[in-house]
């Protein structure tokens, strides 16, 4: 594992929201770190969807800003192919924090799971599917019988692909779902696949590196969802209560700051990101974060929408990919948010 460590694998923001987290970042830079991480201590291992790319730079750069030691925590990565590999990270006991889309979450609980949200990463929804002109694949209806690309079979780009495709009353069995891998576009380009699930991020970058003209139908455009949250098991909420506070501010902190420093965080993901190598394109990559962080509504930093995530749920059952209802509001804490 990797503590900061990597553990072995098993659109720009607002001048508003950047004032926001700068001032909030600022209100606690002037206090000595010992004080700040006061008699918390302790290991915190975080099951991520992906390896250490660039679009986690807040996470990545523990090493020389120090967000979590700042506040007692001993921050470990565990890397993932997918928000369902972070939920098996999680429930295997690897890891205390599971960095996964809401679909994961849902499928974990309609299994029987006792799991809690306890922070909305993205309250955006940054997927989408994308084909080149050629195709002529403009709505979902277009997808029927198509070969499409996607991460991971546990990955976001599924469970959103599938959102999408419930829109045309289509499902899983009207396309064949090809493994692309992750920020993977030559299949596309190749004619392996007609399209391809992926986030915003992996646009951009396969834009900077070639990709061409293409139609993108961004999954917001019919269910503009949280994509991605953390997430406990119910029985940690009592364990290590003082620690995932801690942990939660920790990684506010870490937001705020690459929202109000992206050059800076831009630069550092050079060091730190396996795909960091080209600083423009990570400083693209790192604005798309900074504004799916922010809640178009205003919210502060990690606050859920419930009734977004209630609608999320009830069209994840209405889809067939979970059997029982969910009651959003009983499944998110909200107890460990910074200020709560």
């Amino acid at each position: 594992m990797t503590s900061f460590k990597t553990a072995s694998m098993p659109a720009s923001p607002t001048r508003r929201a950047l004032l926001t987290a700068a001032t909030g970042l600022a209100a606690t830079s002037w206090i000595p770190r010992a004080a700040r991480a006061q008699a918390v201590s302790g290991t915190v291992t975080l099951a991520g969807w992906s390896k250490p790319i660039s679009e986690i730079t807040n996470l990545l750069v523990e090493p020389d800003k120090g967000f979590f030691k700042a506040q007692g925590v001993n921050l470990v990565y565990l890397p993932g192919a997918g928000g369902g590999d972070a939920i098996r990270n999680l429930l295997s006991g690897q890891a205390d924090v599971a960095f996964t889309d809401p679909g994961s979450f849902f499928m974990a609980l309609d299994k029987g799971e006792k799991l809690r949200a306890i922070y909305d990463i993205y309250p955006q929804n940054v997927f989408n599917v994308v084909s080149l002109k050629s195709a002529n694949i403009t709505k979902p209806a277009d997808l029927k019988g198509k070969r499409i690309g996607v991460y991971s079979l546990s990955s976001g780009t599924r469970q959103n692909l599938l959102v999408m495709l419930h829109q045309a009353g289509l499902s899983e069995s009207d396309v064949e779902i090809v493994v692309t891998g992750v920020l993977n576009f030559a299949p596309l380009l190749q004619g392996q696949v007609d399209a391809t699930a992926a986030t915003d991020t992996g646009l951009l970058v396969g834009r900077k590196r070639g990709l061409g003209e293409v139609n993108v139908m961004p999954v917001s455009d019919y269910l503009n969802v949280s994509s991605d949250l953390f997430v406990v098991r119910e029985a940690a909420l009592e364990q290590k209560q003082p620690l995932l506070r801690a942990f939660l501010t920790a990684y506010r902190d870490s937001a705020a700051w690459m929202i109000a420093q992206p050059e800076e965080a831009a630069t550092l993901a050079g060091k730190r990101a396996i795909d960091g190598t080209d600083r423009a394109i990570n400083l693209d990559v790192i604005q798309l974060r900074n504004a799916a962080s922010q809640s178009p509504s205003g919210r502060p930093l990690g606050a859920f929408d419930l009734q977004s995530l209630q609608k999320a749920a009830d069209a994840y059952r209405a889809l067939g990919l979970i059997q029982h209802p969910i009651d959003v509001a009983a499944v998110v804490d909200t107890g460990l948010l910074p200020g709560a």
